[in-house]
């Protein structure tokens, strides 16, 4: 069978490595470990380039956007409820903008830049610390001769 007419030898398999070696448009490799540096692309073609200010409004992007995604987490509206369809279609958005607000993050930080990395983790952490933490809300509220349970 191998020496029959017609047949071309079959094409070389690529090699294991070469899966992971993903080519941009331009020719230029992916970065797949963190790096640090100006000279980075995150969540569009080009940006923010090599201009230390784009870089900067990059990091502060990405902070805004991960400390949006603690706040949009904490709303009220996400709290049981009475059930309606309309507070049903409230909740799929917020749900919806926080799913959305989370994957841009996400998207961002597998830039594998370690600044666009440290501005998420800050914006996550400081989000939570004013939305989601026990630091800036007001506990007075409740009523305090009744036992409070620490479980």
């Amino acid at each position: 069978m191998n020496g029959m007419s017609g047949s071309s030898p079959a094409a070389p398999a690529p090699s294991p490595s070469a899966f992971f070696q993903h080519r941009r448009h331009h020719g230029g490799m992916m970065h797949m470990t963190f790096f640090w540096g100006r000279k980075t692309e995150v969540l569009f073609d080009g940006w923010p380039g090599n201009n230390l200010t784009m870089y900067w409004i990059c990091l502060a992007t990405i902070f805004v956007l991960s400390a949006a995604t603690e706040w949009v987490s904490r709303l009220g509206c996400m709290k049981v409820g009475p059930a309606s369809f309309g507070v049903g279609l409230v909740q799929t958005l917020v749900f919806t903008v926080r799913a959305g607000l989370s994957y841009l993050v996400m998207l961002a930080v597998m830039s594998f830049n370690g600044g666009v990395f440290l501005a998420a983790m800050a914006g996550f952490g400081l989000g939570f610390m004013f939305f989601g933490s026990r630091a800036f809300k007001d506990t007075s509220i409740n009523n305090h001769t009744e036992v409070q349970s620490h479980c």
